[in-house]
Parts: C-alpha cells; sequence; structure tokens
C-alpha cells in the first residue's frame, strides 16, 4: 500500500491531482486527549481509484504542497460527512478548503434519509461491504499496519463511486444548487472559530436566569481559552457540571468557591481560583442590559398546535413526493413558527425549501389545500378541486 512520508513524494502527487476534475479525501484523527484534532492520516484518491495515504506524522512531512492543492479552484474536493476534516485543515491553514462537495448532504437532497451513515451509503449505492475492523485503533501509532491502511484508503476509493452516482442523480433532477445552498454554512469561516464567549451556550444549567447566564459565560469563557491554550479536552480543564454549579452559586469569596463541587481546596486558594472569582466580579458588574436572557420556549396553543401537526402530516408527504430528508426541508421548530406566523424567519420558507414545501405549507394553514387519505396513500388537493 502506497504511503507517502516525504515533502518530495507529496509535491509529485499534488502536481498530478491538480490535473484532476475532482478528489476524495478522508482524515483519521484523535481527539480523546486535546482540544484540537490530531491529525494522524489523510487518504486521497484521484477519480480513477489510485488511492495514496499521507503521513503528517513523518519526520520532515511539510504539508504545504497539499494546502496549495486544498484551495486550487479547479480541483473538486469530495468529502463525506466532511465538518470535522474541513475543521482541521482550517485550523491548520487558516482557510477553508474550496471548492467541495459534501456527499452526505448531497445524498439527503437525494432521499438516502437523514444523515445517512457512510456504510450504508456504500452498500446501497456500489452493493459492496466495508470492512471496518480497523475502525477503532490508535491512528497516531506508528508504524501502521497493511491492514490499516487498507481501511482507510478504501473509504476514498468507494468515496468515487458515491460522488459520481450523486453528482448524476443532482444534475438529472437539478439540484446541485440546493447542495451548494447547504454547504454555506461549512464553508463559512465562523462555523470552525471557537469564540470563547459563545461556549456558554453549549453547558446546560438548570433554572436559567440572566445573573447566572452572565456567570456562566464569563466562566466557560475561561475554561474555553485555558482548554485551547494548554491543548486539552474542556472537561480537563472544569466539568459542565461545576461550571453551571458556578454559575448558579456566584461565589464572591475563597471559603464560598470551596463549597462548589469539583473545585478543590487548592483550587481556590491558587491562581485559578483569583481568576475565576475575577472572571464572577466582572460577570456581577457588567451592564444588566448585557446579560444573557433565558430561552423559554412558549407551548403552543392547542389550535396551534393541530395545526403544526397536519403541517407535520404534509412534510411527510412533501419529503415523499420530492425524495429529499423531511430533516432536511423543515424542523419541528420550523413547523411552530409557520404555524405562528405567515412570515415566520426559517428556512423552509426560503430558497429551494419552499418550493417544495414552504408554499403549500402557507396554503395548507390558510385554507387554500387539503391533506386526506386516497386508499392508504396521504394524498394533497387544491381546494378549488375539490367537489
Amino acid at each position: 500500500m502506497d504511503t507517502l512520508t516525504s515533502t518530495k513524494d507529496l509535491s509529485a502527487l499534488v502536481k498530478t491531482l491538480s490535473k484532476k476534475p475532482f478528489i476524495t479525501i478522508d482524515t483519521e484523527f484523535l481527539r480523546e486527549k486535546t482540544y484540537y484534532p490530531k491529525l494522524c492520516l489523510i487518504q486521497i484518491s484521484d477519480p480513477e481509484k489510485n488511492a495514496v495515504a499521507i503521513d503528517p506524522l513523518a519526520d520532515g512531512m511539510d504539508l504545504s504542497p497539499l494546502y496549495d492543492l486544498l484551495e486550487n479552484p479547479k480541483v473538486l474536493k469530495v468529502f463525506h460527512a466532511g465538518r470535522q476534516d474541513l475543521e482541521i485543515f482550517y485550523n491548520l491553514t487558516g482557510k477553508v478548503v474550496s471548492p467541495f462537495f459534501d456527499t452526505q448532504i448531497a445524498a439527503m437532497v437525494c432521499g438516502f434519509g437523514d444523515s445517512v451513515g457512510y456504510e450504508n451509503l456504500v452498500r446501497t449505492i456500489t452493493g459492496q461491504s466495508i470492512d471496518k475492523s480497523a475502525q477503532f485503533t490508535d491512528w497516531s501509532h506508528r508504524p501502521l499496519s497493511e491492514r490499516q491502511i487498507k481501511y482507510a484508503l478504501g473509504d476514498v476509493t468507494h468515496l468515487c463511486d458515491i460522488y459520481l452516482h450523486l453528482a448524476e442523480a443532482l444534475d438529472a433532477r437539478g439540484r446541485r444548487g440546493w447542495v451548494m445552498q447547504e454547504e454555506e454554512v461549512l464553508a463559512d469561516p465562523k462555523t470552525y472559530e471557537n469564540d470563547p464567549y459563545g461556549a456558554w451556550r453549549r453547558v446546560k444549567i438548570r433554572s436559567p436566569k440572566p445573573q447566572s447566564l452572565a456567570v456562566l459565560r464569563e466562566i466557560a469563557a475561561w475554561r474555553e481559552e485555558q482548554a485551547q491554550e494548554r491543548n486539552i479536552p474542556k472537561n480537563w480543564a472544569m466539568r459542565d457540571e461545576t461550571l453551571a454549579d458556578m454559575a448558579a452559586q456566584a461565589p464572591k469569596s475563597v471559603e464560598a468557591l470551596k463549597k462548589i463541587r469539583g473545585v478543590s481546596a487548592d483550587m481556590a486558594n491558587g491562581r485559578t481560583g483569583k481568576i475565576l472569582l475575577e472572571r464572577i466580579k466582572t460577570a456581577l458588574s457588567s451592564p444588566r442590559e448585557d446579560w444573557p436572557k433565558p430561552e423559554r420556549k412558549e407551548a403552543l396553543p392547542p389550535q396551534l398546535q393541530a395545526c403544526a401537526d397536519i403541517l407535520k402530516m404534509l412534510l411527510k408527504v412533501q419529503s415523499a413526493e420530492h425524495e429529499v430528508a423531511p430533516k432536511l426541508i423543515a424542523s419541528q421548530d420550523d413547523l411552530e413558527k409557520i404555524a405562528l406566523s405567515d412570515a415566520a424567519d426559517v428556512p423552509a420558507l426560503k430558497g429551494w425549501r419552499r418550493e417544495i414545501f414552504g408554499q403549500d405549507a402557507l396554503d395548507l394553514k390558510n385554507g387554500k389545500l387539503a391533506i386526506g387519505l386516497k386508499g392508504d396513500k396521504i394524498m394533497k388537493y387544491r381546494v378549488q378541486d375539490l367537489p
């Protein structure tokens, strides 16, 4: 099995791949002991399934030629469920891979269901199965065995068939633009920029109040900064439960800080304790109008809940008719907001989603469309066409 371990060989590979219309890419990485993913292996294939593994851990390996390829506007880079792969390359280069194509998104647009797994996609499209025996392995250990390399390269060779199949299906249905719309989030650098002051939103806290959320925002930002600086998992810096308890109690002294579960006496008395108390003080002294507001989702009135339920039924009808995963068209939150307002600011009322669902949803809500049973099928009818 081919594994590149030198920059010279990588440069030669990139020169060849730069002439191809597309390449398929996958990565193997570890993240259990670090904040940022540790890149351990990169697999690339050309359209003819000439697959190669690149060892980023090899002595003297410089990945700059590969980074140039990832920016080459003439070569499409194909991933499956590529968010983490894209994040890895963004962390290494400060740029988002471009252009790229995500086969998981394309599969959802082509009727393969919600977040279809790669193994199922390979089986359905190619009729082949994937050897998963090397799935759980330490990819940082060297040397890698031939079995590991074979497993890793199999992902990108199968991906060639999957891409060609999905690209043909998208073009036949005129839906390539749909996929590009969905990929806009992945193409946005902000997707991969972990702002410490946004970390509080990922910590669950009981009975949130503006004051506790203001404290949580400060101390969660401190934890994120620590994890990034030291490149350790966030929970190694401080557990969510400790942050939540600290936010609720808002300790103002060392003695009060010691009573927080997960905070040892040494921590409370030391530099970390001093910093935490300062961050809590900063939160409490900040303008109250700037404190985060608890997000409370109001229950829909019974009549509107019934409307949302009917819209959900319509979603199933439209999903089946257009062979698009329901999850990709509209969320439950979208349906409830549409039930509340015809002018709801939701994806389901914009772009291609409005074409295949959103407008019908408004028509159904406003009495211009009806749904019912015909035999064992749920059908939709224009009201003016009913007897």
